[in-house]
């Protein structure tokens, strides 16, 4: 069975890369489109921007709002996340959304045992 062929509203991987900032801007959400046409790039992203066209890999940033554009297609990025660069493999899922929604900021709650403080009841319960 063959793999089939990934579309992103209608358009291929090759397509997508051809098109303008602003041709794919009519292709994703309203939120994004915005961003794009309306209000534009920032600095440090059209720096981000720059840096991707030129063909460097592996590039650190801060710019979690930054839209994942076709260019972007196939970059590792390091995506800043309040306390270290979290390792990212842009992909064609990834379309339209933003750095920062693939480098998470929050850690998961990993509880020890009681501490200072803790009650009698709360210290007698057994931590596996």
């Amino acid at each position: 069975m063959a793999k089939k062929e990934f579309t992103y509203r209608g358009k291929s991987v090759q397509e997508l890369k051809e098109m303008s900032d602003k041709e794919f801007a009519m292709l994703i959400n309203s939120r994004e489109r915005r961003k794009i046409v309306k209000r534009g790039w920032t600095e440090e992203q059209k720096k981000l921007l720059k840096r991707i066209r030129s063909g460097k890999r592996n590039i650190e940033t801060h710019c979690r709002d930054m839209v994942i554009m076709p260019v972007m297609l196939g970059i590792s990025s390091l995506v800043f996340n309040g306390k270290e660069f979290v390792p990212i493999m842009i992909n064609e899922e990834m379309l339209g959304h933003r750095l920062g929604e693939f480098s998470i900021t929050r850690k998961r709650v990993e509880h020890s045992a009681p501490g200072i403080g803790a009650t009698r009841s709360s210290s007698a319960i057994s931590v596996r």
